[in-house]
């Protein structure tokens, strides 16, 4: 079998023109096997090592992620046991916390169908959660409490506190709190927050945490209308929390693609800006005018789908761009480069896998992982935000992808 055919560089590179093993079985959905041997960078990466000041950064920034997960979980469990101690028996707080449970396993089902294509890693996902449900809704239900007394007191009316705080106070605490979360999580897996979707995933895991707290709170408060408030929040708006915090980390993940390394300080207020605006217009506006849900709420609700599925394919259109890179220095075939960027091509890699065995599984998952993690880096490295390790996550990537493949010859 003749080699592949190398363009720009690598084919003037004489170290990257490796023969290539046999191909797969005609029965295996992929295509011939990279080239093996040493790897080689391609195109313009960072030619950097892992050195110590890198390893103390890793160190520092998982101290800071575990740090901010017990924060949340503390906050968390603080919270249920107040909300547990004022219901007006145990079986009403059970019954709030289940019926929670149900908009949140739609809302997380959501994201984990737009995060599919590069997984965020499952801890950090429940730091995002935690932090949601543990530290923004009690730093927010503690400032609106007391936002709202102190407007009460001062004008006499316990209206005008309520309003204050239902429209002034809540949009502005709660995306503030909620949008800090995500842009905390941003600060420490810079190297790893690819771009607006990946802002709009976070920005939904903490959304989602905030708006089970709460809903366990409504559902205790008003246990006497529950079907009417479960209808409200759990089926007429379960995603309101998440679109308007997604404002926040739609323009947080922007930044990060953008060449200054300092331009997430100023996308980031413009997107808190369109997260309070939202929220207040929808706490003052649809509250008193409900009409306006079929009008409003319901169209831009459908745009927000619109703008989710066109950032998901752009995406997948950047991985195809990136894949074929390396499909050009030989580490991929073409056909493999469709196949790992198209949905029914994955569905069938894994169906052909899980009918070869265990081995072939793993090789296959770990396989189009590290393909995603791959093109994730090298458009990283194109947007100049290279990190110290580049080229040492590079080869590791390659070789995982070397020996799924050596695995997958072998059928």
């Amino acid at each position: 079998m003749s080699g592949p055919q190398y363009m720009g560089p690598e084919a003037r590179d004489p170290r990257l023109r490796r023969p290539q093993a046999a191909p797969y079985p005609q029965a295996a959905p992929l295509g011939p096997p990279a080239p093996v041997g040493p790897v080689g960078p391609v195109g313009p990466v960072a030619p950097a090592r892992t050195g110590p000041t890198t390893v103390r950064r890793r160190r520092r920034d998982d101290i800071a992620k575990y740090a901010l997960t017990a924060l949340g979980a503390l906050g968390l469990a603080g919270l249920l046991r107040l909300i547990s101690a004022t219901a007006d028996e145990g079986a009403s707080f059970t019954a709030a916390v289940l019926l929670a449970l149900i908009p949140l396993l739609v809302v997380l089902l959501t994201v984990w169908w737009i995060d599919r294509w590069e997984p965020e890693p499952p801890s950090v996902l429940l730091t995002a959660f935690l932090w949601g449900a543990g530290v923004a809704t009690v730093v927010s239900l503690v400032v609106n409490t007391t936002a709202s007394i102190a407007v009460a007191n001062a004008t006499g009316l316990s209206d005008s506190g309520e309003i204050v705080s239902t429209v002034v106070s809540a949009p502005i605490i709660e995306e503030t709190t909620k949008g800090l979360g995500v842009l905390i999580i941003f600060l420490l897996r810079r190297s790893r927050f690819n771009g607006a979707v990946d802002g709009i995933v976070y920005a939904a895991v903490v959304a989602a945490g905030f708006a089970f707290a709460e809903n366990i709170l409504y559902f205790v408060r008003y246990s006497d209308e529950i079907v009417r408030t479960f209808i409200m929040r759990a089926i007429a708006s379960p995603f309101a929390h998440v679109i308007f915090t997604a404002c926040t980390g739609l323009a947080i993940g922007v930044g990060a693609r953008m060449r200054s390394r300092s331009a997430w300080a100023w996308t980031t207020p413009i997107g808190l800006a369109g997260a309070i605006a939202l929220h207040a217009f929808w706490n003052g506006v649809l509250a008193s005018a409900p009409a306006l849900y079929f009008v409003v709420v319901i169209p831009f609700s459908l745009a927000c789908v619109a703008l989710v599925v066109w950032l998901r394919w752009r995406e997948r259109m950047t991985m195809r761009k990136r894949l074929a890179d390396y499909a050009r220095a030989g580490w991929l075939d073409p056909a493999e480069v469709d196949i790992i960027t198209t949905g029914s091509g994955r569905s069938a890699a894994r169906h052909w896998a899980k009918a070869r065995g265990p081995q072939a599984v793993e090789a296959m998952r770990d396989l189009l992982k590290a393909a995603s993690s791959l093109a994730a880096l090298r458009q990283q490295a194109l947007d100049g935000h290279a990190e110290a390790d580049h080229a040492a996550q590079e080869r590791e990537l390659l070789e995982t992808v070397r020996r799924s493949k050596r695995v997958l010859v072998g059928w």
